[in-house]
């Protein structure tokens, strides 16, 4: 029903803000990825949006880029996660990390935003799989075969930070099997 909105930022108080266009204010939620990135009070903002109808209220959401609404719009279709948590994922991770750990299934990824248990993260990684992914803003290439995927998560588990990992993969054969590959990765992380 309300798809955009943009007007005059009057109040910014995480995670609600304030907005007046032409004389009528509006009260939105928004990711704090959205909100670190909204202008000083008084300046003009647009903000896309999702406008949500409960038995006890009417909400509406805002979001700076189409793929931050389009991941909200994802995650509320899962049963049990509403809007609230839609908007800790958000606010937690990126779009980009939300798609890279749905594409490699990594649910320790999510486990790390607050309100978000072991076995949610398992059915968001399930109920997403082939949602959200290089469209959504993921990095090409970062899991371009399933083999990769395997090592990344070795080094990971390894203790290697994603950059290093990252790093690694890009440096391995393109046809590489996982134990040679993890073999390669970890002399290439040696040097």
């Amino acid at each position: 029903m309300i798809g955009k909105l943009t007007g005059t930022l009057l109040e910014k108080n995480p995670p609600e803000v304030l907005l007046d266009c032409h004389g009528v204010g509006y009260e939105v939620n928004v990711p704090m990825s959205t909100f670190y990135n909204l202008p000083a009070v008084g300046e003009r903002v647009s903000l896309l949006t999702q406008f949500i109808v409960r038995e006890d209220a009417q909400l509406l959401y805002g979001f700076a880029t189409a793929p931050e609404r389009q991941a909200f719009r994802e995650l509320i279709k899962i049963s049990g996660v509403g809007p609230r948590t839609a908007l800790s994922v958000l606010s937690g991770m990126g779009v980009t990390d939300l798609a890279q750990a749905i594409s490699l299934q990594e649910a320790g990824r999510l486990v790390k935003v607050p309100g978000i248990g072991k076995k949610t993260a398992e059915r968001l990684l399930l109920e997403l799989k082939g949602k959200l992914g290089a469209d959504m803003g993921a990095t090409p290439g970062a899991a371009t075969s399933d083999a990769q995927a395997d090592i990344l998560q070795a080094l990971l588990a390894l203790g290697y930070n994603d950059k290093e990992a990252a790093a690694a993969l890009k440096a391995l054969p393109a046809e590489v099997g996982v134990s040679d590959g993890i073999k390669l990765a970890l002399k290439a992380l040696a040097r």
